[in-house]
């Protein structure tokens, strides 16, 4: 199901068929580095993991979403809300697959997302947690317009994660991608 298109970019919910294409993102060096090893390595687990995500749309209505270029419907990379049982206020998530970083699509579709997030789930508030060493996306929530508020520790993980937070006055015109 398509939930967001931009000028470039159409965004959609991630079905059992994306299996492959999860198993590749969620085993990118970046991912593995700046998110963190989910231990997917399969196939299957990768269904399991989409199928987790699947449950968030059925119980929020929202959730990670396949990033596609418009024209072709190439999978690049997941942008999406992400509600962790762990933070008070909903989260903004993505990645993109090596190939297409670099190109102004994860800034285009999180500004989507972040328009989304208020015009249709109805949030004023939405927040970021990154590594402090992924420099990249700390740069991209700050061109976003989201300001960093202090460090976090997520359950179970011994590091501790940068939260940014975005308190929008209303959509975005333009993002500075």
């Amino acid at each position: 199901m398509r939930v967001l298109e931009t000028e470039r970019l159409a965004l959609r919910w991630l079905e059992a068929a994306d299996a492959h294409f999860m198993l590749e993102l969620m085993n990118d060096p970046h991912w593995l580095r700046y998110i963190g090893d989910r231990g997917i390595r399969s196939i299957e687990a990768a269904r399991e993991y989409i199928n987790g995500v699947r449950a968030m749309y059925a119980r929020l209505g929202f959730g990670l979403y396949v990033v596609e270029l418009k024209d072709v419907d190439t999978a690049m990379g997941i942008c999406g809300l992400i509600k962790r049982d762990w933070l008070e206020d909903v989260d903004l998530g993505f990645a993109f697959l090596a190939r297409f970083r670099g190109n102004g699509y994860a800034c285009e579709a999180a500004s989507a997302t972040l328009d989304y997030a208020e015009s249709a789930v109805g949030l004023r508030r939405v927040v970021a947690i990154v590594s402090p060493e992924n420099h990249h996306s700390r740069r991209l929530l700050a061109r976003l317009g989201m300001q960093f508020e202090r460090m976090v520790h997520p359950p179970l993980d011994a590091d501790a994660v940068c939260l940014y937070a975005s308190t929008r006055p209303g959509p975005l015109a333009e993002a500075p991608c």
